[in-house]
């Protein structure tokens, strides 16, 4: 049975909490997920395993520009998160070209800080 697997089965709870998340929950996953991709990147980067930083930075790209594309532009506060997004998906294509761990390092406080405002957003959100 494929459930006697435990990646196999861990990998359907995955799927299960994404399929089940709100939006917003949906949205910190992503965050993280960024976060997640450039410490791998940085990791990478140290061990000189330039395939694997590639991959993990431009997963964390992928999410950067996914999030970029699903603003609401009507609100004003979506036009500085599109300046932000389009810098640090500009920073990212820099790190990549040039395994620059550096660049990925001074990006994560970004990432955490938008990470953790979302997350305080979402918090007083239920409370309301």
């Amino acid at each position: 049975m494929a459930l006697n697997n435990p990646y196999t089965a861990y990998s359907q709870y995955k799927q299960n909490n994404i399929m089940l998340a709100s939006p917003q929950e949906l949205t910190l996953m992503l965050y993280n997920g960024a976060i997640k991709f450039a410490n791998q990147a940085i990791l990478a980067i140290d061990e000189k395993n330039i395939p694997k930083a590639h991959e993990a930075i431009v997963r964390a790209s992928d999410i950067i520009i996914h999030l970029n594309s699903t603003l609401d532009m009507k609100y004003e506060v979506s036009n500085g998160l599109s300046q932000l997004y389009d810098f640090i998906t500009h920073q990212l294509q820099e790190a990549n070209i040039k395994k620059d761990k550096q660049i990925l390092v001074e990006l994560l406080p970004i990432l955490t800080e938008l990470r953790d405002t979302w997350k305080e957003a979402m918090n007083l959100a239920k409370k309301a």
